[in-house]
């Protein structure tokens, strides 16, 4: 299937797929559903193409695997685990099961006290030691970071709670700004680690806490934790009342919907945490119940495939028209290439082609300003995904997003059709002529046929970003399965952090640099010499 694919593309690629796109094609190449919908008919896939892509999807056992991830089946292979995160925002989808045991009761109970938690904060009834509530500030790092900070920020509009901080970095510059803006006697610290190990984390929650206890005299009660570590927690003076712990069938990039997601219940307050997690849920039984042509994340995983397999586009930009998602490329580049950024497939043999791409990307329209220039006259093709609402926030300045939208879908359209040489030299044409005229010319001609897709929404609620966030969850899940990888382990992380714990003594000075290659013998005198 691969090899009729890639003769597949042999023949279409040199065509313009600007003469393709009509009506019919922009009806019979989009998706819809919940009043979302992807349009991909601004790529070079065709009928045929798309057949290919569904057949490979098919025989590679996508809806197998699919109803194993559904029903508590232990798809992490590697580390022997179900992949339940679904169960996370499975409001009233019936009983999941896992080793025999339904899980959704636990899911629930814990859901109901994340809520009572939020609204305490929210009302006033939780205090700090010097009064209500007024800033939130969370600690964790990769999926216990990226995924609350994204939706805190998105959400914005919907913020009527403290406001929430978001501290990850081992870098004292992180966390020292942050809560140089807040008050020690009205701040909650939620500190967020499964196994209450993390050290970039753990660092952060002491500085923290000795932070806290210069101004108060019991920092331990303005503390929460997310974590399974319950003896660990204890130990750090976090009550068993507020600590929120998730099983290890939930991965931490996949973790916001349940307790990682507290800070942005807080935020918003649990009604709309309810609505985002109705948005997952309503992706979920989209992805479970749409045949492969109208499955929104099934189409966009077989475009990815087309665009970095087939057509070998290495990269992938995430371009949200929505300053609200400025978060959101960041987001993806964890979900995407810690997920799929693998090199082995299932069995453990090598694989023969690339994984994941490289997921990168701005808001528009700063991005416009920045890097699209080499995104629209570059050598390389960058395949681009843009998403954009019909509407913001503020009625008052519609106008402004109306700007915005058409800078949008203007994007899009100079992708796909370009400038070809005659047109830019009309552009020119009275200003310079002969041999300049030409030479001025080239520099305005702009090769086109670069693929898009764009999502399209009718505004950025908390219900619209579970959609989008589950969508792009499912997408991963269906290139990895096309793939033959596991997108549910993370070995790659691990080598740095056993290195990192090793170096530790010997910059600090406890220990020599002997056995140490001569390059990092050499930086850490350097440092060392410099003041590290």
């Amino acid at each position: 299937m691969w090899d009729q694919l890639k003769a597949h593309h042999e023949h279409v690629k040199n065509r313009r797929f600007e003469t393709l796109v009509d009506a019919d094609r922009a009806e019979a190449f989009s998706a819809e559903t919940s009043d979302m919908r992807l349009d991909y008919s601004k790529t070079n896939i065709d009928a045929d193409g798309l057949g290919l892509l569904i057949d490979l999807l098919e025989n590679a056992g996508v809806g197998d695997k699919r109803a194993q991830m559904f029903s508590g089946g232990k798809i992490n292979e590697t580390e022997g685990r179900a992949v339940l995160h679904t169960a996370l925002r499975n409001l009233d989808g019936g009983p999941v099961f896992v080793d025999g045991e339904d899980v959704m009761p636990g899911v629930l109970a814990t859901l109901e006290r994340m809520e009572k938690f939020a609204a305490t904060v929210r009302d006033g009834s939780f205090k700090g030691q010097g009064g209500k509530i007024t800033d939130v500030v969370n600690i964790g790092i990769g999926g216990s970071d990226l995924g609350p900070a994204m939706g805190v920020l998105a959400l914005a509009p919907y913020h009527d709670g403290p406001r929430c901080h978001f501290v990850s970095n081992v870098d004292p510059a992180d966390i020292s700004q942050v809560l140089q803006g807040c008050n020690p006697e009205t701040t909650l610290v939620i500190v967020a680690s499964k196994t209450f190990t993390t050290i970039e984390t753990m660092t952060n929650a002491r500085t923290a806490m000795a932070w806290m206890g210069e101004s108060v005299a019991e920092p331990g009660a303005q503390f929460a934790a997310l974590s399974t570590a319950e003896d660990k927690t204890a130990a750090f003076g976090i009550a068993a009342e507020r600590v929120f712990g998730f099983e290890d069938w939930v991965g931490g990039r996949y973790s916001m919907w349940g307790p990682i997601g507290l800070s942005l219940m807080i935020a918003i307050g649990p009604d709309a945490f309810r609505a985002f997690l109705r948005g997952g849920q309503a992706m979920d039984v989209h992805f479970r119940s749409a045949i492969w042509r109208d499955n929104m994340p099934a189409l966009l995983a077989l475009v990815g495939i087309w665009h970095n397999q087939i057509c070998g586009h290495a990269t992938r930009a995430v371009l949200p028209y929505d300053n609200n998602l400025s978060r959101l490329a960041a987001y993806l580049q964890q979900l995407e290439m810690e997920s799929n950024g693998k090199g082995v497939s299932m069995d453990g043999a090598d694989l023969d082609g690339p994984s994941g791409p490289v997921v990168w990307g701005e808001p528009g329209t700063n991005g416009q300003h920045a890097f699209y220039q080499l995104i629209h006259q570059g050598k390389r093709v960058i395949p681009c995904e843009f998403l954009v609402a019909a509407r913001g926030h503020d009625d008052a300045l519609h106008h402004q997003h109306q700007l915005l939208v058409a800078n949008c879908l203007a994007q899009s359209e100079a992708l796909m059709k370009g400038r070809d040489l005659d047109e830019a030299r009309s552009k020119v044409a009275g200003k310079f002529e002969g041999a300049e005229l030409e030479r001025q010319a080239r520099h305005r001609e702009f090769t086109g046929n670069r693929p898009s897709v764009t999502i399209t929404y009718p505004q950025l609620t908390p219900f619209v970003l579970g959609q989008i966030i589950a969508l792009y969850e499912h997408r991963v899940f269906v290139e990895g399965v096309v793939l033959g990888i596991n997108s549910y382990d993370q070995w790659g992380v691990e080598l740095g952090k056993e290195l990192a714990t090793a170096l530790q003594p010997i910059v600090e000075g406890a220990q020599s640099v002997e056995g140490k290659d001569g390059s990092t013998a050499a930086l850490v005198d350097f440092l060392k010499r410099h003041g590290v």
